[in-house]
């Protein structure tokens, strides 16, 4: 089904700069345009992902994250959290969910959109990076339970840090799932937003291979171009509304 719905605020959590714009900057700029609040949070820096001679981790860390400031900027997205985890070696320990549930808990959101941990062959010339599933994996068992149980992680409350349950979670899929963004209208902050990322993109121009992939999963939807997710809705209007009165 297509869907126009646009939450109050969303939290994207993914593994790596650049990874927000390849999968779902379309959908975020769109509701950016809505009025939504959004926060990005990078479990790494992206810090082994520059290969040139003479490149350390530091200085890859760096570059990456100008680069992921500058691709939020063009969204329309103003918070940009780093958790700053080791690049390609990223698990999902209890630490990692406890840094993912503190940053639920503070910035409250709506939504979550995160990566789908199961998938592992992305097409026939594709392994699904390890951080990847990681990073998802953490998100998700970030959401349920545990950024929403007063029981665990309860030290987080010396932080002022209240239980907050998240109402909807966005897991982005490529050209599956059971929900469809129409991005017509953002395709070309998509686009810029990736350009942005210089030190990944070096020579190749992201546009026409980023429109072919959105207009593959918008045929048939009666739009030109879309992003897919597997959405899961864990409060309904009702519990929703009693919670954010609590």
């Amino acid at each position: 089904m297509s869907t126009f719905y646009i939450p109050e605020s969303a939290m994207v959590v993914v593994a790596h700069p650049d990874d927000i714009e390849f999968s779902c900057a379309g959908t975020v700029a769109r509701w950016v345009k809505g009025g939504a609040r959004i926060a990005y949070v990078l479990c790494t820096s992206g810090d082994a992902g520059i290969d040139e001679p003479g490149m350390t981790r530091d200085r890859a860390a760096e570059i990456r994250e100008a680069e992921s400031r500058a691709a939020a900027e063009i969204a329309g997205v103003a918070e940009v959290v780093f958790l700053r985890e080791r690049d390609g070696l990223l698990q999902a320990t209890l630490e990692l969910r406890k840094k993912l549930v503190r940053e639920i808990r503070r910035f409250r959101p709506e939504v979550v959109i995160t990566g789908d941990p199961t998938v592992l062959w992305a097409g026939d010339d594709y392994i699904n990076h390890p951080d990847h599933r990681a990073a998802a994996l953490a998100a998700l068992d970030a959401v349920f339970p545990a950024a929403g149980q007063p029981n665990l992680f309860e030290e987080l409350a010396a932080e002022g840090l209240r239980p907050h349950k998240v109402r909807k979670v966005y897991v982005t899929e490529f050209g599956q799932g059971n929900s469809f963004v129409n991005i017509d209208e953002t395709i070309d902050i998509k686009v810029a937003a990736l350009r942005a990322h210089h030190s990944q993109m070096k020579d190749w121009d992201p546009e026409e291979q980023i429109k072919k992939w959105a207009h593959e999963t918008a045929k048939g939807k009666e739009m030109m171009y879309a992003e897919s997710f597997r959405v899961v809705t864990l409060l309904d209007d009702e519990r929703w509304a009693r919670d954010r009165q609590e």
